[in-house]
């Protein structure tokens, strides 16, 4: 339960340092970051992961480029349902999509993992 609490305050803060550097990412505040984070992670279960698998093969050849603009779309998307949360442009979406992926990268070498959190050392 902590873990999921600190993935989600975290992916919050990203979102946050994302709208301060890329053009046409606004998010109002933290509340606001807060609510955009579960409304992708949502949108980004459902919708993405069928747009994901209908486009595998694309994604294949692309190696993986591709899922940057389906993870564009669900942030264009979500954005018209957070109130607080506006991206203007899929290019503003796009490179959103991008720092959140190298974020969500440094996040995942600074969090620990579960089954290290659980080993037991002989």
């Amino acid at each position: 339960m902590v873990r999921m609490l600190l993935h989600w305050i975290l992916n919050a803060i990203a979102l946050l340092a994302v709208a301060h550097f890329v053009a046409g990412f606004v998010v109002a505040d933290l509340v606001s970051a807060l609510i955009a984070v579960v409304v992708i992670g949502l949108f980004n279960a459902t919708f993405g992961l069928l747009l994901k698998i209908i486009t595998l093969p694309l994604g294949i050849l692309t190696f993986g480029v591709f899922f940057l603009v389906i993870n564009a779309f669900v942030l264009k998307f979500a954005s018209n349902f957070v109130p607080g949360f506006r991206v203007e442009t899929f290019h503003a979406a796009f490179l959103g999509a991008l720092a959140l992926a190298v974020l969500h990268l440094l996040f995942g070498f600074l969090t620990p993992r579960r089954r290290a959190l659980y080993r037991v050392e002989d």
